[in-house]
């Protein structure tokens, strides 16, 4: 029987008071299947196209963090020891900074894995021409 699960879009703001910004990764949380992960693949090409001027190593190093947060432990830092669910919510809290996530989706899913893999395919990465 499927399980539940959330997700958000992980996002590059590059300037905050323009609003514009580029799809960086997929956030996913089930809690049944004790899951939280993130993948993360910036196009740094289409982000160098919106902000030529954006500080691509604070960029890079701030998304890097994401997943290290998802997996939790003492190198994640403060946040890295909340139980998962707590690190999911502080994740996908509301900010107004050059990194922001989307509203929390919902799903079902037998596969946390491989839907976080879907979302990315369809939410983030470039469609290719058919």
């Amino acid at each position: 029987m499927p399980n539940s699960f959330e997700y958000a879009i992980v996002r590059v703001v590059p300037r905050v008071e323009r609003g514009e910004c580029i799809n960086a990764g997929v956030l996913l949380h089930c809690a049944e299947h004790e899951y939280l992960g993130a993948r993360i693949e910036l196009d740094e090409a289409r982000l160098l196209a919106l902000a030529p001027d954006v500080d691509l190593d604070a960029v890079r190093r701030h998304l890097a963090a994401i997943p290290r947060i998802c997996e939790g432990g003492r190198d994640a830092g403060p946040i890295g020891l909340l139980p998962r669910g707590e690190r999911f919510s502080w994740l996908v809290a509301t900010r107004s900074t050059m990194i922001q996530t989307s509203a929390v989706h919902v799903g079902l899913c037998d596969a946390p894995e491989v839907v976080l893999e879907r979302l990315l395919d369809k939410l983030v990465r470039t469609p290719r021409p058919r």
